[in-house]
């Protein structure tokens, strides 16, 4: 009888411990639901960058002596659109989107005239939990595949990054074997807002 009261007072006791332990899934939620969080606080707002790193630098580079501008566009729920406009082209935006697990990015590139380029809604989703200020994009299959079909071998080893240091900076990142881009914006102070990304 003593034991059989014991176990009836023990039982709910274990099922909240149960219910209430952290995991693996509440983890992934919570980072990538902050930083989205924090990137939707700055509808509106555009904000000037400076590359950190660009290795390595081709004759051709698009980047090179461009005023760079990062402009949080449009904020729905679970959807924030960030066109990134590099000197008179407007060809470019960044859509982050919550999925299931975390985070999902992809590039929009679109023609003046409003068609999509051939490279674009290329990106990936996130594939660990990363954290509430740094979230990470491995490629996708559906970017492998485009990259593999236009010739873009040296593409699919792709991971990119956004770094979110709320009311100081937002860094966008590109990295692979022998390649690496950092874009940091400074947040500290707003510029005027650029023109619509083309197609948008």
């Amino acid at each position: 009888m003593k034991t059989t009261t014991w176990i009836r007072w023990l039982a709910p006791v274990l099922a909240l411990c149960a219910c209430s332990s952290p995991t693996k899934s509440g983890a992934e939620t919570s980072a990538a639901d902050t930083l989205l969080a924090e990137l939707a606080k700055l509808e509106g707002q555009a904000f000037e960058g400076r590359l950190l790193v660009n290795q390595p630098q081709g004759a051709d580079d698009p980047f090179v002596g461009q005023r760079l501008v990062a402009h949080v566009r449009k904020v729905e729920k679970d959807r924030v659109e960030v066109p990134f406009h590099v000197g008179e082209d407007h060809s470019r935006t960044w859509v982050i989107t919550r999925t299931d697990s975390g985070l999902r990015l992809k590039h929009d590139h679109r023609h003046r005239d409003g068609s999509e380029d051939e490279l674009t809604q290329y990106g990936g989703d996130t594939a660990t939990a990363g954290t509430a200020t740094r979230q990470e994009f491995p490629a996708d299959r559906h970017s492998v595949d485009l990259f593999e079909r236009t010739g873009r071998h040296v593409s699919i080893p792709n991971v990119w990054a956004f770094e979110l240091e709320p009311g100081r900076r937002l860094v966008y990142e590109l990295a692979r074997p022998g390649r690496l881009l950092r874009v940091e914006f400074d947040l500290t102070r707003t510029v005027p807002t650029p023109p619509a990304p083309w197609g948008h």
